[in-house]
């Protein structure tokens, strides 16, 4: 069976849309196939800006309350946020379970490897893969980080020039749009599947904080979903639907995205 696990955080970025990542969390979670539903009781302020990350103290209690939620859970989960930070209890639970046996698909047209130094806004949802890797907000930081050689990243098109600079210091594997069936050939489990929405190109899925032009088009992503073997966790974020009825497209799209999941 599986579980969904909805993190209604928008904290972790900085759009002035944020807030919307939290009801687009919830609606998003009762559009997963599961056979039940959790929701983590989430704090609602926007915390304070510590140690170069926005929300620092927000951050950590939603953490801990994540990891509650997920210590109670036996199946499955698919984890549905919010911001792209919900991720992290998941995927580390994830690496303690399968350790190096692990492979993390970071699907998303960034990269979210910006370090507290690197990242003006402090904007968390922007570092939470490298601090997966060991290397972020110490509160935040596993304490059994993923190895560089874990990790595949599918679908990126952003980024600035610190990003890309610790992207080859630390040979992570990365494809675009173009090539991105490159990233799942060969993926085998135990496979973690990240997936921000903002991947997807802004004219067949528009409702994310920061749309990015170029994106996957919502049958090719599917499609690649659907062949992976070995999935033995998944994440859907970065839904921010404007306020009123939802998109019927959209829904589809998350839907669709969901039932692909071989979980």
């Amino acid at each position: 069976m599986t579980t969904v696990l909805c993190v209604p955080q928008w904290q972790g970025s900085a759009s002035g849309h944020a807030p919307r990542l939290a009801p687009g969390a919830l609606r998003a979670a009762g559009l997963v196939p599961a056979g039940a539903r959790v929701t983590v009781p989430v704090l609602d302020d926007p915390g304070e800006k510590r140690d170069g990350t926005r929300a620092l103290d927000v951050l950590v209690e939603n953490l801990r309350r994540t990891e509650e939620a997920l210590a109670g859970i036996d199946d499955a989960v698919i984890t549905v946020g919010g911001d792209c930070g919900v991720d992290l209890a998941p995927i580390t639970a994830a690496r303690a379970r399968h350790g190096d046996r692990l492979t993390v698909l970071w699907i998303d047209a960034h990269p979210d490897v910006y370090h507290p130094d690197t990242l003006p806004s402090g904007a968390f949802h922007g570092m939470v893969l490298r601090t997966l890797l060991g290397d972020g907000p110490a509160p935040l930081t596993p304490a059994r980080p993923l190895d560089p050689a874990q990790v595949i990243l599918a679908g990126v098109r952003a980024g600035d020039v610190t990003e890309r600079d610790y992207l080859r210091r630390t040979g992570l594997r990365v494809h675009g749009v173009e090539d991105v069936e490159a990233a799942f050939d060969g993926v085998t489990g135990p496979v973690y599947v990240h997936i921000d929405l903002d991947v997807l190109d802004p004219e067949a899925f528009g409702s994310v904080c920061y749309p990015e032009p170029g994106g996957l088009l919502p049958d090719r992503l599917i499609d690649l979903v659907a062949a992976l073997d070995g999935v033995v966790g998944a994440a859907i974020t970065e839904h921010a639907p404007a306020p009123g009825p939802a998109d019927d497209r959209e829904t589809a799209v998350i839907h669709r995205l969901a039932s692909a999941l071989p979980l």
